[in-house]
């Protein structure tokens, strides 16, 4: 967040460079910043920074639950349960069942993936334990050990596709 704000000062209070000194014809006006754009720019930027990380070198154990996006880059061991994205890192560990909006796998999880619209296995992901998804795509060298099911609707039937 102090990234952002320095971004954001740094922006509103630049002084404005001379006609002729190499800037482009809109820097070279002595014009206002506008504060709308910033505006805009700061509420884009605060829903990009909603991502909660578990550096390497750290391992944590209990259960995450959230709306933002986690990126797991060392070691937990616990449910995960976030309405957005959920990346498991390359040399990451997650052992403990997951729902999220989406996964991407890079590294291991040992447990199962329940009810993700999206599945992602990169070629460096490991899963040991069923999947159950709206989409899964699989790297070539990507391993995993269980059961997969994809494509099905809630019903059990699978999603139309709306061709005859």
């Amino acid at each position: 967040m102090a990234i952002w704000k320095d971004i954001v000062a740094r922006d509103a209070v630049e002084p404005s460079e001379p006609p002729g000194t190499g800037m482009s014809a809109s820097r070279a006006r002595p014009e206002p910043v506008p504060a709308v754009p910033i505006t805009a720019v700061s509420s884009a930027a605060r829903k990009e920074l909603k991502e909660s990380i578990i550096a390497t070198g750290l391992t944590f154990e209990g259960k995450i639950e959230g709306s933002g996006h986690v990126r797991i880059s060392g070691r937990f061991k616990g449910d995960v349960h976030v309405d957005g994205t959920l990346t498991i890192e390359p040399e990451a560990h997650l052992a403990g069942s997951v729902r999220a909006g989406s996964v991407i796998v890079a590294g291991e999880i040992e447990g199962n993936i329940e009810s993700a619209h999206k599945v992602e296995l990169h070629q460096t992901g490991v899963i040991n334990g069923d999947v159950n998804a709206g989409s899964l795509s699989v790297a070539g060298g990507a391993r995993m050990r269980g059961r997969a099911e994809f494509g099905w609707s809630e019903t059990g039937s699978p999603k139309s596709t709306g061709r005859n």
